[in-house]
C-alpha cells in the first residue's frame, strides 16, 4: 500500500537512556510506533550507543539518575562531539537546580517524571517537526 506521504515513512532513531524497565516500557509505548528506539541502561552504555549510531540518531532521551555514569556526565561527553543533537533529559526531581544542572550539562529540554504522553510527544515534535503522531 503506497500512501505517497513521506512523513509516514519517517521513523527517527531515538536513543533512550533509562535504568528502570517500567519507565523504558512507558517511553516505548508512547513513541515506539513512530520511532526506532535503542535502549541504554546507564550513561556509559548511552555514550557507546551514541558513538555507534552517530549520524543516524535524531534525538536522545536521557535519564539523569542512572548507575555507572549518570545522565549529566553522559550528556557532557556527547556534547563534546555533537553540539546540535536534541538531548531531552528526564528527572524524577522537579527542583529548579536539577533543571539548571541539566541545561548546564547540555540538555536541550528537561521533562519531569512521570512523563506524560502529550509532554513527550510535544517535546519530540518541537525538535523533530517531520514526526507526525
Amino acid at each position: 500500500m503506497e500512501t505517497g506521504n513521506l512523513s509516514e515513512d519517517y521513523r527517527p532513531l531515538i536513543l533512550v537512556a533509562e535504568d528502570d524497565d517500567s519507565n523504558f516500557k512507558l517511553i516505548k509505548a508512547i513513541i515506539g510506533k513512530k520511532c526506532e528506539i535503542l535502549w541504554a541502561k546507564n550513561g556509559e552504555e548511552m555514550v557507546n550507543l551514541f558513538k555507534e549510531n552517530r549520524g543516524k540518531t535524531a534525538a536522545i532521551l536521557m535519564d539523569i539518575k542512572m548507575p555507572i555514569m549518570n545522565g549529566l556526565e553522559a550528556t557532557k561527553i556527547i556534547r563534546e562531539e555533537e553540539k546540535e543533537l536534541p538531548i531531552i533529559m528526564q528527572t524524577a526531581y522537579a527542583f529548579t537546580a536539577d533543571r539548571e544542572n541539566a541545561m548546564a550539562a547540555g540538555a536541550s529540554e528537561v521533562l519531569v517524571k512521570p512523563i506524560s504522553l502529550s509532554a513527550l510527544r510535544t517535546c519530540l515534535s518541537k525538535f523533530l517537526p517531520r514526526l507526525q503522531w
